[in-house]
C-alpha cells in the first residue's frame, strides 16, 4: 500500500489510463475523499465520493495515479453516506 501522508490536498486523481476521476479533498481513514465540485456525474453530482486507498498505485507529486483505469474505477466509489456506487 501506498503512503498516504504523500497524498496531497488537490491533487489530481488519475485513472491508469490517464483519464481524470477527481479531485483530492482530504484523506479520510483508508479512503480519499473527493471534492464535492469535482466528483459524481448525473444525481451523483454535488456529493463527496470516496476511494480506496487499495486503488492506488502510485502517488507522482501532485498527482495520484490509480490501478483501474478511470471508467472502472468511478465504479468502486462510493457516496458520502456510505452506500456503493
Amino acid at each position: 500500500m501506498v503512503d498516504a501522508t504523500q497524498i496531497k490536498e488537490h491533487a489530481e486523481v488519475i485513472g491508469a489510463d490517464g483519464v481524470h476521476v477527481g479531485t483530492v479533498d482530504h484523506v479520510d481513514g483508508n479512503r480519499i475523499k473527493l471534492t464535492r465540485k469535482d466528483s459524481g456525474q448525473g444525481e451523483h453530482e454535488g456529493h463527496h465520493h470516496y476511494i480506496d486507498l487499495g486503488l492506488v498505485a502510485d502517488i507522482e507529486g501532485d498527482k495520484v495515479r490509480l490501478s483501474a483505469n478511470g471508467d472502472v474505477a468511478v465504479q468502486f466509489e462510493e457516496e458520502e453516506s456510505g452506500a456503493a456506487r
